[in-house]
């Protein structure tokens, strides 16, 4: 018996409940969940282990909905694309640009979760904090936005989290705490990692979530691309036109025969 319990034991798991006819998530069957839970309610249960409130599930949601795509500017859609045209499937087209989200293209949010969660533990000056990273030339996680001289994603967002304060859904202290940061790198607004941020800390996920809950919500995106471009017949994409050629910069034409011998 031993044994057999060591092989249970193996991956043993809090989540999921699987056995011949059922299916049980955190306790819930799985054909109860089908009926009454929405896909963003399903996923907190999974990461979380409850079923959040629906305030909570809008505010969910909303995040979701905000990071699902960025078009082929975004380098994990571009190479999603490229995959494609080199006749990969769509799944692998996907993990190829999940795989490109690390922490400077996809990583912001966790970044700035870690930042606001800082924050309010250590009741910093946001301008101290502002001070810090300018010292060392660094990017504040969450603010500022290559493309957009303001993202059009931070108002709505920010918006929803007022108003879930007001319901009572959230406290709004890493609210105040985003605000006042943002405060502090004027003109320099939030962008969408940073309002994502913002309710995630509000949710009370832990940090690696947040990067996990955008490459969800970034995948939807992936595959729309991945499948728009395998409608395409141009075969092997890649990051530019073939009429571009990218600038050299090595040295002048030059022939073997004029080097030394040695």
């Amino acid at each position: 018996m031993t044994g057999t319990t060591d092989a249970a034991d193996w991956w043993a798991t809090g989540i999921s409940d699987i056995g011949p006819g059922s299916i049980r998530f955190h306790g819930y069957a799985i054909e109860e969940l089908i009926d009454a839970v929405s896909f963003p309610q399903m996923i907190w249960l999974m990461v979380r282990g409850d079923l959040p409130t629906p305030g909570q599930a809008r505010l969910l949601e909303r995040t979701l909905v905000a990071a699902v795509d960025h078009g082929p500017q975004a380098p994990s859609i571009a190479a999603a694309r490229m995959a494609v045209s080199c006749g990969l499937p769509l799944n692998n087209a996907i993990a190829t640009g999940v795989n490109l989200l690390g922490d400077i293209h996809g990583g912001a949010g966790q970044q700035c979760l870690e930042l606001l969660y800082a924050m309010h533990d250590s009741a910093a000056d946001p301008h101290d904090v502002v001070a810090s990273y300018k010292s060392r030339k660094a990017y504040v996680p969450g603010f500022g936005h290559r493309f957009h001289p303001r993202d059009p994603r931070r108002d709505p967002l920010i918006t929803a989290a007022h108003q879930a304060v007001a319901e009572g859904t959230i406290p709004g202290h890493h609210l105040q705490t985003a605000l006042a940061l943002e405060s502090a790198l004027a003109p320099v607004p939030m962008n969408v990692d940073g309002a994502t941020a913002t309710i995630y800390a509000e949710l009370g996920f832990d940090p690696p979530l947040a990067r996990g809950l955008f490459v969800l919500s970034r995948s939807v995106g992936l595959l729309a691309h991945a499948h728009e471009q395998s409608q395409d017949p141009t075969r092997i994409k890649g990051p530019l036109p073939k009429s571009i050629l990218p600038t050299y910069t090595g040295p002048a034409p030059r022939t073997l025969q004029a080097e030394p011998k040695a």
